[in-house]
């Protein structure tokens, strides 16, 4: 059974930065992409970037420059790097697994980032 556990949110003036991790259990990291997700209160969840197994990255248009994605496979990790946090990025991130195998996807509890302006 795959578990991701999301950590590292928290509050922050505007302009600031956060480091958010997602842990997996099992054994799909490697060969899974990951993405990071977020959702704001009354809005639909929209994807901030994206990971592929072998470290390609993309990222939504509103954070690129600012946030970095990145994986460390030997700890079954993923982080985001936010810098320059603005208000707008007040939401609950997800963390979300892709199976290069099976195509099932797997998602976190979630961890809120709230930025003060």
């Amino acid at each position: 059974q795959v578990q991701l556990v999301e950590s590292g949110g928290g509050l922050v003036q505007a302009g600031g930065s956060l480091i958010l991790s997602c842990v997996a259990s099992g054994s799909i990291f490697s060969r899974s992409a990951m993405d990071w997700y977020r959702q704001a209160p009354g809005k639909r969840r929209e994807l901030v970037a994206h990971i592929t197994s072998g470290g390609a990255t993309n990222y939504a248009d509103s954070v690129k420059g600012r946030f970095t994605i990145s994986r460390d496979n030997a700890k079954n990790t993923v982080y985001l790097q936010m810098n320059g946090l603005k208000f707008e990025a007040t939401a609950v991130y997800y963390c979300s697994a892709v199976d290069g195998s099976t195509w099932r996807t797997y998602w976190g509890q979630g961890t809120q980032v709230t930025v003060s302006s």
